[in-house]
């Protein structure tokens, strides 16, 4: 059964960092180019960052420069280092592949960001 976990979300200050953790079960998770995607209230999810089986990376632009993502085939994972945070970036931050057909959604981890 394929699962996502997502993790490491909270309320932080502007400025502030968290890293968040996505942990799948069920796929064979190094065959996958795997994302990290938001949504915030009212608003479509979007691609934030992506990490492609080679490990090479891209961010959405509002992110570039801030955010870092990683993998670890090995323990099956995905994290995103989410520094100098906006209160913008709200959002609930979901995991999954970066291509379709995508896997069942996980529940998401919400980040909020406020002073």
């Amino acid at each position: 059964q394929v699962q996502l976990v997502e993790s490491g979300g909270g309320l932080v200050q502007p400025g502030e960092s968290l890293r968040l953790s996505c942990a799948a079960s069920g796929i064979i998770f190094s065959i996958n180019a795997m994302s990290w995607y938001r949504q915030a209230p009212g608003k479509q999810r979007e691609l934030v960052a992506t990490v492609f089986r080679a490990g090479s990376t891209s961010y959405a632009d509002s992110v570039k420069g801030r955010f870092i993502i990683s993998r670890d085939n090995a323990e099956n994972t995905v994290d995103l280092q989410m520094n100098s945070l906006k209160p913008e970036d709200t959002a609930v931050y979901y995991c999954n592949k970066f291509t379709g057909p995508f896997l069942p959604w996980g529940l998401g981890t919400q980040v909020t960001v406020s002073s």
